[in-house]
């Protein structure tokens, strides 16, 4: 396919699982965003946003390597992209609690020698997605639309709250995952556990605790009549996805529901090629699902 000219320019943050263990997710991105038209330019030097350990640990080291990340950015054109979930909480997540707080914000410029920025909007791809470039336009670009094809949007904890920080959809009742995926021609299903938690990084210290939330989470998905699942945080795909079988020994019942992250999806509705995706990367095997749904 022929990329499209670019028409919307963004700096990139992809954060370390995208560069590690979710890389299809920042492949299918790239993809995605080339065939749209978007350009990304990928912050130079970018580090670790401090996910979960750094904040429960050390507030100042977790607003510190975020502020130093802003500040990276503001030098690249464009207002900051995020893709993953936990990267976008923390990000807006500091930049909330500096603007709030002067005399945090004078300890973080110590601690990184400069100035904290807050001018340059930090924004989850579904937001670029859904509002900056159009949902109307996003459809018109589907050149194999996902006609069919049943998704469950996970949601998880992050996209939506705290209520006063991402400000990405309404905290409770959000849509902007089943609008996206929707333009693209899929089918949403309603389910209950689109918001609960699926055990985080308790996978590593407590992984009894993610295989039971998780295991509820692929429960309702199924009892919806969910094809597979859609994400758009790493650590969520890793336990619903890596930890599947286990959960599926541990309960007993038989899920088999691939779990994509949502640039995958979009990115084969747009006519990315298959190959780029990094379906071969999923533990649970998508291509029979893709191949029933003539997407392959």
């Amino acid at each position: 396919m022929t990329p499209a000219k670019n028409l919307l320019t963004y700096s990139y943050y992809p954060g370390c699982s995208l560069h590690a263990s979710a890389k299809e997710y920042d492949e299918s991105t790239r993809g995605l965003f080339k065939a749209l038209g978007i350009g990304l330019k990928e912050v130079p030097d970018w580090l670790c946003c401090g996910a979960t350990p750094a904040h429960n640990v050390d507030e100042l080291l977790s607003l510190s390597l975020c502020a130093k990340n802003l500040s990276l950015a503001d030098g690249v054109e464009g207002d900051l992209a995020v893709a993953c979930a936990a990267c976008f909480s923390r990000l807006k997540v500091t930049q909330h609690h500096l603007a709030d707080s002067d005399a945090k914000r004078k300890q973080v410029e110590y601690a990184i020698d400069g100035k904290v920025s807050f001018d340059k909007p930090v924004k989850h791809l579904l937001e670029i997605l859904a509002k900056d470039f159009g949902l109307d336009k996003l459809a018109a670009t589907v050149q194999k639309p996902l006609s069919g094809l049943k998704v469950a949007c996970y949601y998880g904890c992050l996209l939506t709250r705290p209520p006063e920080v991402p400000q990405l959809d309404c905290v409770e009742a959000p849509t902007i995952m089943e609008r996206v995926v929707g333009a693209a021609g899929a089918d949403t299903v309603a389910w209950s556990h689109r918001l609960e938690c699926c055990g985080a990084n308790f996978t590593l210290s407590r992984p009894g605790v993610v295989l039971k939330l998780s295991g509820e989470i692929l429960a309702s998905a199924k009892a919806a009549g969910a094809d597979c699942l859609m994400v758009a945080c790493p650590l969520c795909h890793g336990n619903l996805d890596i930890r599947q079988k286990e959960i599926e020994e541990a309960t007993g019942n038989r899920f088999g529901m691939p779990v994509f992250y949502m640039t995958q999806l979009l990115a084969l509705a747009v006519g990315v090629a298959p190959g780029k995706l990094g379906f071969d990367s999923m533990i649970v095997n998508p291509l029979p699902l893709l191949r029933e749904k003539n997407l392959l």
